[in-house]
């Protein structure tokens, strides 16, 4: 019976330990790819800040630190719902008033920025930034609020029951099977004719290339239930995201340790 209950605890912990590392996966991909882009200047100054490469390896600081009540004000800032046919218009009006809807990742993004230009060894900020901007770029967190970003719609991935927001946050991308290192270099190659487009790209373009994969999302056929037909239907939109994601964390850093 001992041995019994031993076993039932270790599969728990592999189970949750599964489930957080792939969400920790696409967090890395996006600061490891910030990271090969930032300025000679950027990377020194946070090396010194948080250890070589440690932007990567904090950048699943903000969901770690979700388990500390003394974080929970956070909570909220981790995700940003969006109504169905918003405009650009309606996403920039929200930027700029990025309080009008509470407290949540427009405010978290601002607020931190804002932070860090007045204080660029403000490390608490810094981690946040680094995860939210991560955050930004998977489609769901800007979901619908009726749904809870996709985490009140059931959906089964390989016979497994699960969510969407829970899909989107890891399971596409252990759908690849590749470590952190090895995803951020094929996209970084995958991506590299249209580097300089996105380079060129603000907080704006980053929310609407989002939003527009959050509709696609919505408006899935899922009386398809193939999970390998989703998967291959959004593979480019997953790679996209996570690379418009490491160069807008980049464009930010560069910007603000210039």
């Amino acid at each position: 019976m001992k041995l019994n209950k031993q076993l039932l605890t270790l599969c728990l912990l592999a189970i949750t330990f599964s489930t957080y590392a792939y969400d920790a996966v696409g967090h890395r991909i996006v600061a490891d790819i910030a990271y090969q882009n930032l300025t000679e200047k950027a990377r020194t100054q946070l090396d010194n800040l948080l250890g070589k490469h440690g932007i990567v390896y904090e950048a699943t600081w903000a969901d770690e630190i979700r388990s500390d009540k003394k974080y929970s004000y956070s909570y909220q800032w981790h995700y940003q719902d969006l109504d169905d046919n918003m405009t650009s218009a309606d996403i920039q009006k929200l930027l700029n008033n990025p309080k009008a809807e509470g407290e949540h990742l427009f405010f978290a993004i601002d607020t931190l920025s804002t932070r860090l230009k007045k204080d660029k060894s403000d490390v608490e900020a810094l981690k946040f930034l680094v995860h939210f901007i991560g955050d930004l770029h998977q489609p769901m967190h800007l979901g619908r609020k009726t749904d809870k970003g996709g985490n009140g719609v059931e959906y089964n991935w390989f016979g497994k029951k699960t969510n969407l927001h829970a899909t989107w946050d890891g399971l596409l991308i252990e759908n690849q099977r590749m470590s952190y290192t090895e995803y951020s270099q094929y996209l970084q190659d995958k991506f590299e004719p249209r580097k300089a487009e996105f380079k060129k790209h603000g907080l704006l373009q980053s929310v609407e290339a989002s939003y527009a994969v959050q509709n696609l999302i919505y408006n899935y056929d899922y009386t398809d239930t193939s999970n390998y037909h989703y998967a291959y239907f959004f593979s480019d939109k997953l790679d996209e995201m996570l690379y418009r994601g490491g160069i807008q964390l980049a464009n930010i850093l560069n910007n603000i340790y210039k």
